[in-house]
């Protein structure tokens, strides 16, 4: 009878040992396939990566904010911060100068992955930083136009104590090409826009070889699925009540809808988003970091928008760069708002702006005569 248990026991043992041998084998399979698909992925995303230029040029110790606190530069590392700069560039053949009509800070959350955005209003009366004439002021596109990327990051950090030190460039084309690819975005349109849409859209079509259907005439406001040429073209609008404060709404918008449709979107529409656009930006990301945000990008969530300066006024003031009149954006006051800057962005309810951006401030109000807090 003590046998008969011994040997029921040893072919139990038996059955153990070989279900945890079958199970040790599969584990090690799906391993094996696990990292087998991660080194394709890479692969992949390695080979997308080369389609878009990277600019060599562009240090980021040359950029860097020395100006900010320690406790400001550890608040700011738990993000990712970069510059958005979306280009008037007709011939489409560089992306060093240009105007920068959309200028744009992002901000990702490294924790969380939220994704917020502010657009800096093209005409936003500030300081150029690294021109012949340090003291100049001028509109916040001047920096791009007359010093490229390096420039317009610079301006950006010396203005709103940011410490940004990587840029992405893209023009017309990049933007009408993406939103083709995926389907369209849906907009609603108003009345007066649609006048000033199909207007734009003439020379849109023109600059990116892409073609529309003109816009119905509305006596009411109604929603549209606009394709590529129609969508860029209601992000350059800007005769409208509300004027380039408006504009950079309609930009944000465009943008977040894109981002919302490429998040949704399968494997085969994201491998042409990739391939049609890649080859028409500009950045100084590196692979590494390229292939890091790639992999990451299905994690990310649009978070909320705004506008910089939050408040402003919009008034006419001599440019001393540009040696004329200009009508400009002015910060009411500039270090107010970079104080709402940096709890929109970051969540610094009590920061406290550096003495350069307070010299920045003063002067701008020296110049223009205007103070304190205004609504547009």
């Amino acid at each position: 009878m003590a046998r008969k248990q011994d040997g029921l026991e040893n072919t139990g043992n038996k059955k153990v040992k070989k279900a945890k041998k079958i199970r040790r084998r599969i584990f090690l399979v799906c391993a094996e396939l696990m990292i087998l698909g991660g080194v394709l992925a890479w692969f992949w995303a390695d080979s997308k990566m080369d389609k878009i230029t990277t600019d060599n040029t562009f240090v980021a110790k040359e950029v860097k904010n020395v100006e900010l606190t320690k406790e400001t530069q550890d608040i700011l590392g738990g993000y990712t911060t970069f510059a958005l700069f979306g280009l008037d560039n007709r011939d489409g053949s560089t992306y060093n100068s240009g105007n920068s009509d959309v200028i744009m800070v992002a901000r990702i959350d490294n924790k969380t992955k939220e994704v917020r955005l502010v657009s800096v209003y093209r005409d936003t009366f500030l300081k150029m930083a690294d021109l012949d004439n340090t003291e100049a002021y001028s509109k916040a596109n001047a920096a791009y136009a007359v010093g490229g990327p390096k420039q317009a990051v610079r301006m950006l950090n010396t203005n709103l104590d940011l410490d940004i030190q990587e840029y992405v460039s893209f023009d017309f084309s990049a933007v009408a090409e993406a939103i083709d690819i995926l389907g369209g975005v849906e907009v609603e349109v108003t009345p007066e826009e649609a006048g000033h849409l199909n207007n734009y859209c003439v020379e849109t079509s023109k600059v990116t070889g892409k073609t529309y259907e003109p816009l119905p005439e509305l006596t009411e406001p109604k929603s549209f699925t606009l394709n590529g040429v129609q969508a860029v073209s209601y992000g350059r609008i800007r005769y409208t009540m509300g004027d380039d404060f408006k504009r950079t709404e309609r930009q944000r918008l465009v943008l977040n809808k894109m981002v919302e449709k490429a998040l949704k979107s399968d494997v085969t529409t994201i491998n042409k988003l990739i391939d049609a656009v890649f080859p028409k930006i500009q950045t100084s990301l590196g692979k590494t970091e390229l292939i890091a945000m790639a992999m990451d990008a299905f994690n990310y969530k649009m978070g909320e928008n705004a506008g910089f300066p939050f408040d402003l006024r919009n008034v006419v003031v001599d440019i001393a760069y540009q040696k004329e009149d200009v009508d400009c954006v002015i910060p009411a006051n500039l270090a107010s708002n970079v104080k709402q800057l940096h709890d929109f962005l970051y969540g610094t309810t009590s920061y406290t702006v550096t003495e350069s951006v307070q010299s920045i401030s003063d002067e701008i109000e020296y110049r223009t005569g205007i103070s304190g807090e205004s609504s547009e």
